[in-house]
């Protein structure tokens, strides 16, 4: 019974865009060539160079296919940016691909000033294979290995980023990650189960318990969702906010949904400020502190919006088995109770008894302020519905 219920929850969670809204070939081989001068045409592990079609070439962009754990062989794209320190590994929404996706990490790779690597999951635009929860894991685990020995990336310069389902992925492989950045969850998840159904407990059949892996991530946490999101509701990235070790200043968009974050001028001036801060911030070491147990009180750990976790913080913690190459964070616990109704949004951590003008905003989202608004407005977004049964029509 527990299988059956696990295959419906995942039914519930993957709609991969049908047809794919852009191609993957092989480079000619001239450009492969050119390619392989820079010593980059072919990574280890089977990554090899692809060009994408459909959409716009661009010099500063480069696709591969990069073969994961499960035999599987997923498309990703790294968008290199001149000067950059940061890396942001983006781990997109549901019903997206990367040909919707591209304009989007074009432009925040520029506004943000950082190297961005996106990717599609198995199943999802020129990706083979399908969709699941376990292949999600070894999907980020490849596309992660890939910056690491291709692009030379080091963990302490990555953020992940995972949107919506995303924030499955993203937080599984954070939890792992203890010289990590930072990491962002964009209108994040408690859970696939809790999505569906007010659960109080986590079972052993739910998928991508965030609940349980948050607690883990050592590294500084911003959280982001809409205060009007009728898909995944806000509670769920209030909970997660509360359940982190290191806080950064959350955003909750007032009027917000599931899907137009990006229109919302506090969006990208929000994650500006986040990057800012993260720069500032020392590069954490093997032996940074694990703020779970000591912290009693608002401890400042770096530039302003960042603080480990009060003790007025559930700190309840259970993970599921780490995977493959890192060390195991295996400590289960009993079940927590479910934090799905914790609908009342704790204040800034910085600005504790004064809205904050990045946050409190009108319920509609205004024109754009610079050229990613401008941008964003053009480019459909297409992160939606998650966990919404399809209609009978297939629609």
């Amino acid at each position: 019974m527990g299988g059956v219920t696990s295959t419906v929850a995942a039914r519930f969670a993957f709609f991969p865009p049908n047809p794919p809204s852009y191609g993957a070939e092989p480079l000619p081989p001239a450009a492969d060539a050119g390619a392989a001068g820079t010593g980059e045409a072919k990574g280890k592990e089977g990554s090899v160079v692809v060009e994408l079609t459909g959409v716009p070439r661009r010099g500063n962009v480069e696709s591969r296919r990069l073969r994961t754990k499960r035999g599987t062989d997923v498309v990703a794209m790294y968008v290199r940016q001149t000067g950059a320190k940061l890396t942001l590994l983006y781990s997109h929404g549901n019903a997206a691909d990367l040909g919707q996706m591209y304009e989007l990490f074009v432009e925040l790779s520029a506004h943000l000033n950082v190297n961005l690597m996106g990717y599609d999951y198995s199943g999802y635009g020129q990706s083979s294979g399908k969709p699941s929860e376990q292949n999600t894991y070894a999907d980020i685990e490849a596309v992660y290995r890939c910056l690491i020995e291709t692009y030379a990336a080091a963990e302490e310069n990555i953020i992940l980023y995972g949107q919506s389902v995303g924030s499955g992925p993203t937080l599984d492989l954070a939890s792992r990650l203890p010289r990590l950045r930072a990491v962002v969850v964009h209108s994040p998840i408690l859970s696939g189960l809790r999505v569906m159904y007010p659960v109080k407990h986590t079972y052993w059949f739910d998928i991508y318990k965030n609940i349980d892996k948050i607690p883990l991530v050592r590294c500084p946490v911003l959280v982001i969702h809409g205060t009007a999101d009728e898909v995944v509701d806000c509670s769920h990235g209030r909970a997660l906010w509360e359940l982190a070790k290191v806080k950064y200043e959350p955003l909750w968009v007032k009027g917000g949904n599931h899907c137009n974050l990006e229109l919302y001028p506090e969006y990208i001036k929000h994650l500006k400020k986040f990057v800012g801060a993260i720069e500032k911030l020392p590069p954490p070491n093997d032996e940074s502190p694990e703020s779970s147990g000591s912290s009693d009180s608002s401890t400042q750990t770096g530039p302003e919006g960042t603080e480990e976790s009060r003790k007025s913080t559930d700190h309840r913690e259970k993970t599921r088995p780490s995977i493959d190459y890192r060390k195991s964070t295996d400590r289960r616990d009993k079940p927590r109770g479910s934090t799905d109704r914790r609908d009342k949004g704790r204040k800034s951590v910085d600005n504790p008894d004064r809205p904050r003008a990045s946050v409190d905003q009108p319920d509609r989202p205004r024109k754009s302020v610079d050229r990613f608004g401008g941008m964003m407005k053009a480019v459909r977004l297409r992160n939606i519905d998650c966990f919404k049964v399809p209609t009978a029509s297939g629609s």
